[in-house]
């Protein structure tokens, strides 16, 4: 090449795709037609971002099955993430290098983060602990898995509360309606009220923990999560299939309007919980008042 073009002698190695482009018909590098890198790269990408965004604009709609979604600084985010790859496979250089905005990489570490968390489960094993334990449900177990399964195959969300005194298996159902969605690579989160009832569920979380529920719930009149849809556990919201909430008898009801409201904000969705499916369980038999000097909740 060197000895064809003196130019290119002059080239680093990486510099090259600058200058040139490989002619698959005579199996040689030819010189670009402008044999310059494009000037003001910032104007360009205003002028195009939109049309390089939108696959992961469609990605997004059909995934949260939310057809109203529109672009916003995390997608430009992301489409400006899958430019740096390619930048740093062809020349070795960050956008920024050869002067482009600079991608938010940790924004997008921490939500591929949450999202590996809940994709983590060996699908396998899951397939085989739900034929295994499917035969084991008794009537009634059988009845409650095959109806909240209906629902999460329907896609049509929706409230459900499973109410069973203790020691009767709402554990058992619950994870192997877990294990079952787990296993066709949907989303499912597990939630609990106490850090206890949330090491009985495989991923469980405390509601608290997972959904950053203000500490002082009981002097907020409208509770929202401390969630915005550019958090990595607000994408994560807009892709879920179900969330279970166990002994959601302990929470103090301004957490579930709280869940509520955050919801239906970010999946853009007024009906109740944003149109996903809430699994709530628990005894109230269990359950005494705990607020003191307060109306009955």
């Amino acid at each position: 090449m060197c000895e064809a073009d003196p130019f290119a002698a002059t080239l680093m190695y990486v510099e090259m795709p600058k200058y040139y482009t490989w002619n698959q018909s005579t199996k040689k590098f030819q010189r670009r037609k402008q044999g310059t890198p494009v000037p003001d790269w910032p104007q360009l990408w205003n002028k195009y971002k939109d049309a390089i965004c939108e696959d992961i604009l469609h990605r997004l709609r059909i995934q949260t099955n939310n057809p109203d979604i529109q672009i916003t600084d995390e997608i430009y985010n992301e489409g400006l993430i899958l430019i740096e790859d390619q930048c740093l496979t062809i020349a070795n250089k960050l956008l920024i290098e050869v002067g482009m905005i600079a991608p938010n990489r940790s924004m997008h570490d921490s939500f591929n983060q949450e999202l590996n968390r809940e994709l983590q489960y060996n699908v396998d094993t899951l397939q085989e602990f739900v034929r295994n334990n499917v035969p084991l449900l008794n009537e009634q177990q059988k009845q409650v898995y095959e109806t909240l399964m209906q629902a999460v195959d329907n896609n049509t969300g929706g409230l459900f509360f499973l109410d069973a005194p203790g020691g009767t298996g709402k554990t058992f159902v619950i994870s192997l309606i877990l294990a079952t969605i787990r296993s066709r690579c949907d989303i499912a989160l597990a939630l609990a009220s106490s850090g206890i009832a949330a090491t009985l569920l495989d991923g469980g979380r405390t509601a608290h923990s997972a959904l950053k529920l203000p500490l002082n719930l009981n002097t907020i009149d409208t509770p929202t999560c401390n969630i915005s849809r550019s958090s990595a556990m607000g994408k994560l919201l807009m892709q879920c299939k179900l969330i279970v909430w166990d002994e959601c008898t302990m929470a103090y009801k301004k957490s579930l309007e709280a869940l509520n409201f955050t919801l239906k904000d970010l999946r853009r969705n007024n009906n109740i919980f944003g149109g996903l499916m809430i699994l709530l369980a628990g005894d109230f038999r269990q359950t005494l008042p705990v607020v003191p000097r307060n109306a009955c909740r």
